[in-house]
């Protein structure tokens, strides 16, 4: 199908007194963005954290302590907070349906199909790790469910998580181990960095071969980020991040509940072997919905001071165009880390890999803020509603709707 820019423009109606919660959810949208790079960029700085094991040339205490850190505010906690949005912003967008008259299905499902196909250019020519396949996949699940009750949403996101848990301590208890060769998987790490420090060939090959790997990771997540989509959708049927004030008791509850419980599973988590350990891995998996839920509450109740507000301003940017950001980040990750830019992998300890992960989101707030200052869409996600609807939608801002 041809697209032309002379279709009729389409209009999305804001409902009254939602302009300033919508960029509340681009704000909470913008941090979650910073904390999957904070998880995601050790992946690009060396081979050894996808075998399950540490980079033996960081092993101080200090490198230790970075890596503790990160798994134990961040990791599994990041993708849960991105999932819930995605989720979250599901509703809004069968909101607008609704409001025009339009049926969702077909444009859903090409959506889907757009980021699907983004997600897999992602995983093998940036970064295997994506999170795009695996939202384009469990969307359909997502679309499937758009009829059912607010409890039916979160029985089910319940019911999910618990299941996953219960089969990841079973593993557990049978002695199943997911690093069963230390050595083996040391000299594969090894490998995996020097094909990183190689060109573009060596680096998507190196990508397709982790790509096995990474769809048993996904067994995992998987279900826990469509438990996080369901919440997402109760959330939006419930107007949760559009009435903060007529909502505080259920956030606060949020906070008491999920930090004492959510915290002390990250502590047995990170200190258990994060990841590379089934144990810690299982109580992880069923505290960090809890850990995530007490940060967006918490981010929420600050978004509604004034000293918030301010900070809205500069994060909403960034989350309005999140997917050319999540994109974005992993370009550039490539072309500070592997050999098709600076070659820096393997060589850069724990502590200045998250310094470069900071200025990388502080470059990209700044862009953000220049880019929608002047046009409606980031610019892939101009491509991909251009996709979605069909249609080349108007860029600039400044552009009549």
């Amino acid at each position: 199908m041809k697209f032309s820019s002379k279709d009729p423009p389409v209009v999305i109606e804001e409902l009254p007194g939602t302009s300033s919660r919508i960029a509340d959810v681009d704000a909470l949208r913008a941090v979650a963005l910073l904390l999957i790079l904070v998880v995601n960029i050790a992946f690009f700085a060396s081979g050894y954290p996808f075998h399950l094991v540490a980079d033996p040339a960081h092993d101080s205490w200090g490198d230790q302590a970075v890596g503790w850190t990160v798994e134990l505010l961040f990791a599994m906690k990041a993708y849960l907070l991105f999932a819930f949005l995605f989720g979250y912003s599901f509703t809004l967008q069968l909101d607008s349906a609704a409001r025009r008259g339009v049926d969702i299905v077909p444009r859903f499902r090409r959506r889907l199909a757009g980021l699907f196909v983004l997600g897999v250019l992602h995983a093998v020519l940036l970064f295997q790790g994506d999170i795009l396949t695996t939202y384009a996949l469990l969307g359909l699940v997502l679309l499937a469910m758009r009829r059912v009750r607010v409890g039916t949403a979160v029985r089910v996101a319940v019911l999910l998580t618990g299941a996953i848990g219960f089969v990841l301590a079973l593993a557990a208890t049978s002695g199943t181990q997911l690093v069963t060769d230390p050595l083996a998987a040391l000299a594969a790490g090894q490998r995996s960095t020097e094909a990183l420090q190689g060109g573009l060939g060596s680096l998507i090959a190196e990508h397709v071969r982790q790509l096995p790997a990474m769809v048993g990771t996904l067994l995992v997540q998987g279900p826990l980020a469509l438990s996080a989509f369901l919440f997402g959708y109760a959330a939006g049927r419930r107007r949760l991040l559009t009435d903060v004030v007529g909502n505080r008791q259920l956030l606060r509850r949020a906070q008491r509940v999920g930090y004492p419980v959510g915290l002390a599973g990250a502590v047995v988590f990170a200190f258990g072997g994060g990841t590379a350990n089934l144990t810690g891995l299982t109580i992880g998996l069923l505290t960090a919905p809890l850990l995530a839920a007490a940060y967006a509450a918490t981010l929420l109740e600050f978004f509604e001071t004034d000293r918030g507000r301010r900070v809205v301003a500069v994060l909403a940017p960034a989350g309005r165009m999140s997917l050319s950001n999540y994109l974005g980040q992993s370009l550039l990750c490539v072309l500070v880390f592997t050999g098709v830019g600076l070659g820096l992998a393997g060589s850069v300890a724990p502590t200045v890999v998250l310094l470069i992960a900071v200025a990388i989101y502080g470059m990209q707030l700044a862009a953000s803020a220049v880019w929608m200052a002047r046009f409606r869409y980031g610019p892939v996600e101009w491509l991909l509603r251009a996709w979605t609807e069909q249609r080349w939608p108007r860029l600039r801002a400044a552009d009549p709707v």
